[in-house]
């Protein structure tokens, strides 16, 4: 078992509340728990919360018109 990928899937809400949010099966989020949450998941949900990996959530920059 991969503790990291335990911690953040808990922390989410769970295997079905994460694989909802990443578009994906129960199954391949219960995979992650053994192997780890692949680099592209891992890099969207430390966007979407970046809380749960010690960071804080950046403001979008403004782009000038």
């Amino acid at each position: 078992m991969n503790a990291e990928a335990n911690r953040v899937i808990d922390a989410l809400g769970g295997t079905g509340a994460v694989a909802r949010m990443c578009e994906v099966n129960d199954s391949a989020v219960s995979q992650w728990r053994k192997d780890g949450i692949p680099r592209s998941r891992l890099m969207y949900l430390r966007a979407v919360r970046p809380d749960l990996f010690g960071q804080k959530r950046r403001k979008p920059a403004k782009v000038a018109a």
